[in-house]
């Protein structure tokens, strides 16, 4: 029984009957669409015909097949989410500890930061693009700007969260505010940090993506604009959609294993008590 238990709580059970779900609902409403004889390919294909167009030898344009057109502007628009996440990442991180420090740093800064938050992106790209001028710019400045906030409020609320002992413990040690934040305030605030990488990288995707249809100039969403069109075979359009949510679980699960490396003593302390409780029951 203890052994079933375990298999049924294994998180690769979960995920498997979680994907099996998923493909089942799918293939429900591909073959509802066949029944009320509308083209199957233009709606929604089956999985069987996405998993066939990864793997067809049949080009999609003048010498490219249709994983070629994915993966390559797959590139480009991981390249600039890439960027800008690591731009928003550096200032999220300095902006909270400015506001930490000071005060009146976060009450001038908070408000400019909720105004940028409540403009949607599709309204945010021509404004950027207007002041930068430049199409590749502009994507990197927009992933930097969804990624600032969420690194920027989830720091510093790990900057708030230190508790008063330790806090009280670094000034009985007569520690300088330099080793006060080396020792307790950062240390303390890496899990906030790393929430808000979680949260921010996959927007930072999503962003590029959904700008790349506005503007052109190539990226999974650029070809994803095309393909919707009917400029080159509808399955490129479900693959950039299948690689899209690929990419952006793995985003979230790489997130994870940093924070795993960056925090051995979570796991540890997680083992440990878990360790007790297991002792108790004994």
């Amino acid at each position: 029984m203890k052994k079933i238990r375990r298999m049924l709580g294994a998180k690769w059970l979960v995920m498997l009957v979680w994907l099996a779900g998923v493909a089942v609902v799918w293939e429900i409403f591909a073959f509802r669409v066949e029944e009320v004889k509308r083209t199957p390919e233009n709606v929604m294909p089956h999985i069987w015909q996405i998993v066939q167009a990864i793997f067809s030898t049949n080009t999609v344009t003048r010498d490219q097949i249709a994983l070629q057109v994915v993966l390559t502007s797959a590139g480009q628009t991981l390249e600039r989410a890439a960027l800008g996440f690591l731009i928003g990442t550096v200032l999220g991180f300095v902006l909270a500890l400015l506001m930490h420090l000071f005060r009146g740093v976060e009450k001038t800064v908070s408000p400019y930061l909720i105004i940028i938050q409540v403009i949607p992106i599709l309204g945010m790209a021509p404004i950027v693009l207007a002041i930068t001028g430049d199409i590749g710019v502009s994507r990197i400045v927009i992933a930097a700007i969804l990624t600032f906030y969420p690194v920027a409020a989830n720091t510093l609320s790990g900057f708030r969260a230190t508790e008063r002992e330790k806090k009280e413990l670094m000034y009985s040690y007569a520690a300088n505010k330099f080793q006060l934040y080396t020792k307790t305030y950062i240390p303390n605030c890496i899990p906030y940090f790393f929430t808000g990488l979680k949260i921010s990288a996959p927007m930072a995707i999503t962003a590029s993506i959904l700008v790349d249809t506005l503007q052109g100039d190539g990226g999974l969403g650029c070809m994803l604009s095309q393909a919707q069109k009917h400029a080159m075979s509808i399955y490129v359009f479900w693959l950039i959609v299948l690689f899209s949510a690929c990419i952006g679980i793995l985003s979230f699960t790489v997130m994870g294993w940093l924070e795993n490396m960056a925090c051995p003593y979570r796991r540890t302390g997680t083992h440990r008590r878990g360790g007790k409780r297991h002792g108790k029951k004994k």
